[in-house]
């Protein structure tokens, strides 16, 4: 045992029973602490294999990816030009409940150019599938089409499986289209009346929480940008004045779909605000926003439109946004870290910078997760020193209105979003692809200390279980603990998920133990997703549907493969148990109140999830039915 005086080294080889169990060793001698307080022997006869990269295997290994990503190419072509084009449905089929999912519009891009996505879905050495980049169309490749046959003795639907879009993403064209088509009847740049951005404004700000996790105006240098833009002459718009004018506009549409904001503005002659149309009102401005030099009212814009878009689960125009916002916060040296000014109004400005800067990054990490892209913002650019004071006010009780901080905490911990980028780069880009096991496992564990060293720096009362069951509970359940576990087990699963590429599936190797065992903490982490959602279900706003559900439609993917991966597993009855639930976590969030346009996207999502349970099912009473048939040949 080491005296708390003496400085920690970093031992630079586990012995082998902390190495199995992927824990870390001290290295103390004769025995470790771990080996020394569980009786075990301290070891390290391992065998270490280091291979020696040379330009012909490197040569090799480029050769083998392009290869394959040509022929997923042709592959998604090929399916593309198959599909037909439908009609899209009518609105009042939709309010009625009497469209299906399969009915919804297609996705026409077939004379599109196709990339395969650098994280294509993979288990257990399987390529199963992939989005492809442009497209953001989830596909299936045969490979996993007759793995999935082979494993379920079933037909799978193509049109539930590899759906015309993702299940975690929704369109909303035909709203914009319709908006656009009554260009005619109404000026595109006439402002809303400005007792109704106040109204809004003064609720926003009331609404403590919304403030923190969303931290997009300075109250006072908002009041300026109001005054700047309705100075203009109604029904004008000048060169330079896109910028307040598409922010004034941008704010409105957020503020009105924030479901604790429009509880605060409740019934008056101003509350009616159709944020969609709002939304696309300020995407005409964008044209000439960016005809202009970089304001920060034009970034404040594209970073909040970036933000509607998320949450209305719009992910090809949040990806488009947030990439044209992060290139105007770069202009504007949000980057960087902030330089003190002599002004308090030069002080404001630079901290909202950062603020907006913060916002976009941890919506850049997130964004390319769900749709398959690598991240718009590149870490070696950024100075991403933490804002003072956040890591000890991030984990207060931030929906104490009594108790108050100054410091925002972002909707994302900017710490689990820095991860978040690290696990890209080491595991899924393109560079990363060409890894050996070695190397490939080494950037697992690495990244796994650093997010259990996030874990264990947390307070014990916003500190997520590595594990959560559903024997367990969470009393401090609120949005904001949702979103911060939501993402600790995404990041757990990504991270270990990343083994799936390991050549030792299918070669079988010493590694075998590690590859297995890390692909064991993944599945656990998209269990404990599903558990945790289940728990968190009663505070749940129907506004943060598109917000959430890419985590359990992620994690019950994972779920998937490992129950046919494993069927006769005992734990593969629990997790079908799991897939189950979610059926029903779909349906009570189906029956809720719901616009008519978004009826047929969330028929996607569940017909999505009751097909991956048909074939669960279908998996686990084949293997069964095999098994009793072979203890019958045998008896």
């Amino acid at each position: 045992m080491h005296s708390s005086d003496e400085p920690r080294k970093r031992t630079r080889r586990a012995c082998d029973p902390c190495y199995q169990r992927k824990i870390k060793c001290d290295g103390a001698l004769p025995q470790c602490n771990w080996c020394s307080h569980h009786g075990l022997s301290c070891t390290f006869d391992r065998a270490i294999k280091r291979k020696q990269k040379d330009e012909e295997e490197d040569t090799h290994r480029a050769s083998k990816l392009s290869n394959r990503i040509d022929r997923i190419e042709q592959l998604l072509a090929e399916n593309l030009m198959q599909d037909s084009s439908s009609v899209p449905p009518d609105l009042s089929q939709i309010a009625d409940g009497s469209v299906t999912a399969s009915n919804s519009p297609s996705n026409n891009s077939s004379n599109q150019p196709l990339i395969l996505s650098s994280r294509g879905f993979r288990f257990a050495g399987r390529e199963l599938g992939g989005i492809g980049l442009f497209t953001e169309t989830p596909f299936l490749l045969p490979e996993g089409q007759q793995w999935i046959q082979a494993r379920t003795g079933q037909t799978i639907s193509n049109d539930k499986l590899s759906p015309t879009r993702v299940p975690w993403e929704k369109e909303r064209g035909e709203i914009s289209n319709s908006f656009l088509m009554n260009l005619q009847a109404q000026d595109p740049f006439e402002l809303p009346d400005v007792r109704v951005i106040r109204l809004y404004l003064d609720a926003f700000q009331k609404t403590y929480v919304m403030m923190r996790l969303f931290p997009v105006i300075d109250p006072d240098l908002f009041e300026d940008t109001i005054i700047a833009a309705y100075q203009q002459p109604p029904r004008s718009l000048h060169f330079g004045h896109a910028s307040t004018q598409a922010c004034i506009v941008a704010f409105l549409a957020f503020a009105a779909r924030l479901p604790p904001v429009k509880v605060l503005v409740g019934a008056s002659v101003f509350s009616d605000v159709d944020h969609d149309a709002m939304a696309t009102r300020a995407q005409v401005l964008l044209s000439q926003l960016l005809q202009e030099p970089a304001f920060l009212e034009g970034a404040q814009a594209v970073v909040i439109l970036t933000l509607y878009e998320l949450s209305c689960g719009n992910m090809r125009a949040a990806n488009y946004f947030g990439g044209i916002a992060a290139r105007l916060l770069f202009m504007l040296g949000a980057n960087l870290t902030i330089v003190q000014t002599a002004s308090e109004r030069g002080t404001k400005r630079q901290r909202l910078l950062r603020n907006l800067f913060w916002i976009c990054y941890t919506l850049d990490k997130d964004v390319a997760l769900r749709i398959g892209q690598p991240p718009t913002i590149a870490d070696e650019n950024c100075d991403l020193t933490l804002p003072i004071g956040y890591v000890d006010q991030v984990h207060h009780d931030i929906e104490n209105e009594d108790v108050h901080f100054d410091q925002p905490v972002f909707l994302f911990d900017l710490r689990l979003s820095i991860i978040k980028s690290r696990a890209h780069s080491a595991l899924y880009s393109v560079r990363a692809m060409k890894k050996s096991d070695a190397d490939l496992l080494k950037s697992i564990r690495e990244l796994d200390d650093e997010l259990e060293e996030w874990r264990q720096s947390l307070p014990l009362h916003s500190r997520p279980m590595m594990s959560f069951s559903p024997e367990a509970s969470d009393p401090n359940i609120s949005m904001h603990s949702i979103m911060l576990r939501l993402n600790y087990y995404l990041c757990m699963s990504i991270i270990h998920q990343a083994c799936s590429r390991c050549k030792a599936w299918q070669g079988g190797n010493g590694m075998m133990d590690g590859v297995s065992s890390s692909l064991a903490i993944s599945v656990e982490a998209s269990r404990s997703t599903l558990c945790y959602l289940e728990a968190a279900e009663h505070v749940l706003h129907d506004g943060v549907f598109w917000m959430l559900i890419y985590y359990p439609m992620f994690a019950l993917l994972s779920i998937f493969c490992s129950i046919l991966q494993s069927p006769l597993d005992p734990r593969s009855l629990n997790d079908l148990g799991r897939l189950k639930m979610a059926t029903l976590m779909m349906h009570r969030m189906f029956l809720r109140k719901m616009p008519a346009n978004e009826v047929v996207h969330i028929k996607l999502v569940a017909e999505y999830v009751v097909e991956l349970k048909r074939l669960a099912e279908a998996a686990i009473d084949k293997a069964w039915l095999e098994r009793s048939r072979s203890s019958l040949v045998s008896e």
